[in-house]
């Protein structure tokens, strides 16, 4: 059967297509559709682990068991997954593991735009790249065909745009592959010193076996094109844009799998034309390769490092003239990001701000908290940084006093424990947040070991924040409303004096939760509004001025009643709820 697909759902369905049994994965834009999608297979165990690591070991072990495993993350939780990642290299496989990363090129929705290819050279294995959703179903099925057929976990990588793009997928049937039992064998899966260097061999054997494939393998295919003063080395989105600009007027090598390459296919390819371009995203990493089997190649020198590729952005440096597209005559204004009407952490920000306090930030939509006019948080790092960073900022000195860290429940539970644990073991008198809003929030409302319900809904294991900061050494711990000003004022500046670690839980669910009850939107009562703009300071979308005078937008007030409180003259009227 025919149908648009997006390119994570046409993963997913190849995931399914290739007898995949267990997959294990931490939500990441762009990757978490994959996981989401393969997870309505009820002939799949899906799951939600806490972090990257822990979801490829969780793969790895099923792979050892003898059964088709997957996880998938973003391209800066393979950083966290990295430890497994390159042991797995020298392990190799019992049953198929393939590992999906989904760079974000552009920073749609990330802390950098890293270039995940690097990893599949540093790493010694296999990466395919699809270039539509179709390529992506496909390349799904064929990376546990190669990971059983070498003896390796494959990667394959994704971007934002051809995870997030519908093209048309034909579906297949599953087809379960026989369970390889598990055998003891300590030399290939025991990595200790002395295994680990009778491995070594057996994977440099491997990556030349897989240059070997990459030769002749379909998924590198060379389009012809009558014009030979010029050839075009590309994959993945950027093969799309090269065929809307140039057609079929040049030969193209569209590579499927970007590493490891070949190179008399290359060098067979590059001898066929007058000039040899690399079209490719962020760093020249095809480039590179070119440049080290000895070929003349321009890439760089035409294309920028940094952020996405466009139609445009590739027609320029190739000699075609770009569509300059429709101009409009009003200026847009700008939309910066912000905190959803209602969002629990609004409050807390706004004490942290209030408070002057300096603020070491994590990763989560409370990073928001950054923004004007709340602007109360000066580091943002990786997840679970702030609460080791605050260890570290102390140490050095900083002013317990007037410090502390955030963290959400989900980024707590992926990585933040360990650096609460080693403000208790090293002796910190810091004071750390955990934003606990019931939900992984910026990935789109995924469960997490602290929400009670598992990746498919069901209920399960709720691990409790409070007992679990009490049990690693911290004395002092208590829960507060953020939708509560003075509350949470008073907490903070309580905690703050302590001389001691202590743990303040800011709990109240997203506003955007389907289970949660929202009171009626608020009013104003302009025959009190002064207009001074105090209900301006939270920064909440529902709020403007008009007129000189306050009005709420009853499509987006939820009655939270924040701004309620930093009215002077009661012009903010609340009401019951719906």
């Amino acid at each position: 059967m025919k149908m648009l697909m997006l390119g994570n759902e046409a993963v997913a369905r190849g995931l399914y297509e290739a007898g995949c049994a267990v997959v294990s994965s931490y939500p990441g834009t762009p990757s978490t559709e994959i996981t989401e999608a393969v997870a309505k297979f009820p002939e799949v165990y899906a799951e939600w682990a806490p972090n990257e690591k822990v979801a490829m070991e969780t793969a790895f072990g099923a792979s050892l068991a003898g059964k088709r495993a997957f996880c998938g993350m973003k391209h800066v939780g393979l950083n966290v997954a990295a430890d497994p990642l390159f042991t797995l290299s020298y392990t190799g496989v019992n049953g198929g593991l393939v590992i999906a990363v989904a760079d974000d090129a552009g920073m749609h929705s990330s802390q950098n735009e890293q270039d995940s290819r690097h990893y599949a050279r540093a790493a010694k294995l296999p990466m395919l790249e699809p270039a539509d959703s179709a390529e992506g179903l496909a390349f799904a099925k064929l990376a546990y065909e190669l990971s059983e057929q070498f003896d390796t976990p494959v990667l394959l990588k994704m971007c934002t745009r051809i995870a997030h793009s519908q093209s048309v997928v034909e579906t297949g049937q599953r087809i379960t592959p026989p369970e390889k039992p598990y055998v003891k064998n300590g030399p290939k899966y025991i990595m200790m010193p002395g295994n680990a260097k009778r491995r070594h061999p057996v994977v440099e054997e491997r990556t030349r076996a897989l240059m070997d494939w990459a030769e002749t393998a379909d998924i590198n295919r060379i389009e012809d094109g009558p014009d030979k003063s010029m050839g075009i080395l590309t994959s993945s989105t950027s093969y799309q844009y090269v065929k809307e600009v140039l057609g079929d007027t040049y030969p193209v090598l569209k590579l499927g799998m970007v590493w490891p390459l070949p190179v008399e296919k290359l060098r067979s390819f590059a001898a066929g034309v007058d000039k040899l371009v690399v079209v490719e995203e962020l760093d020249g990493f095809l480039e590179a390769w070119c440049r080290e089997i000895g070929l003349e190649v321009e890439g760089k020198s035409l294309f920028s490092a940094i952020d996405e590729l466009s139609q445009n952005l590739v027609a320029a440096p190739l000699g075609k003239a770009p569509d300059a597209g429709v101009k409009l005559d009003a200026a847009i204004p700008p939309r910066p990001p912000v905190m959803c009407a209602g969002c629990p952490h609004r409050g807390l920000f706004y004490t942290l701000n209030k408070l002057k306090l300096t603020v070491l930030g994590d990763i989560g939509c409370y990073t928001l908290g950054a923004v004007p006019p709340l602007a109360a948080i000066d580091s943002t790092l990786c997840m679970g940084a702030s609460f080791s960073g605050i260890h570290g900022f102390l140490k050095a000195g900083g002013d317990p006093k007037k410090t502390v860290a955030v963290i959400g429940d989900s980024t707590f539970m992926h990585s933040g424990m360990t650096g609460l644990v080693n403000i208790a073991y090293n002796e910190s008198p810091a004071t750390v947040i955990i934003l606990d809003n019931s939900i992984t929030g910026m990935t789109g409302h995924q469960q997490n070991p602290t929400t009670g319900f598992n990746l498919k809904g069901d209920p399960c294991t709720k691990i409790d924040l409070e007992t679990l900061c009490r049990s690693v050494g911290i004395r002092r711990v208590r829960v507060v409303d953020p939708y509560n000003l003075k509350e949470c004022e008073t907490a903070i500046k309580e905690e703050l004096e302590a001389d001691e670690a202590s743990v303040v839980i800011s709990r109240r669910p997203c506003a955007l939760l389907k289970y949660v009850k929202h009171k009626k939107p608020l009013t104003v009562d302009p025959s009190k509004c002064v207009g001074c703009k105090s209900c301006m300071k939270i920064g909440c979308p529902a709020i403007a001025i008009v007129d000189g005078k306050a009005t709420v937008d009853a499509t987006l007030c939820v009655g939270c009643g924040v701004c309620q409180q930093l009215c002077k003259f009661d012009a903010l009227q609340g009401h019951e709820e719906v």
